[in-house]
């Protein structure tokens, strides 16, 4: 079984920054994707940035300049540099992975259970 597990939400003023960390645990075979989405209120889930392991990471036009995904394989973790938050970047933000675990051999997609961001002063 795989689980994705996020950490490093919470409350920050504008302009100030947080790390999001997920990592993958279980059985896990290789990992395709890793990548953070995020859920504001009243607002559909939407890509925030996209890290695929033999590619150039995405991001979203919000966000550009601004974030930054990157990850440690050795570690199956993710990270989400975000600095310069603004209101707007309010939201609960879940960890997504495309993972082929070692009992299935099957790829499939996984998603942590959401940390929640509040950018307010």
């Amino acid at each position: 079984q795989v689980q994705l597990a996020e950490s490093g939400g919470g409350l920050v003023q504008p302009g100030g920054s947080l790390r999001l960390s997920c990592a993958a645990s279980g059985s896990i075979g290789s990992i395709y994707m890793m990548d953070w989405y995020r859920q504001a209120p009243g607002k559909q889930r939407e890509l925030v940035a996209n890290l695929v392991s033999s590619g150039s990471p995405y991001y979203a036009d919000s966000v550009k300049g601004r974030f930054t995904i990157s990850r440690d394989n050795a570690k199956n973790t993710v990270y989400l540099q975000m600095n310069s938050l603004k209101p707007e970047d309010t939201a609960v933000y879940y960890c997504h992975a495309i993972i082929t675990p070692i009992a299935t051999r099957l790829k499939s997609s996984y998603w942590g259970q959401g940390t929640q961001v509040t950018v307010s002063s």
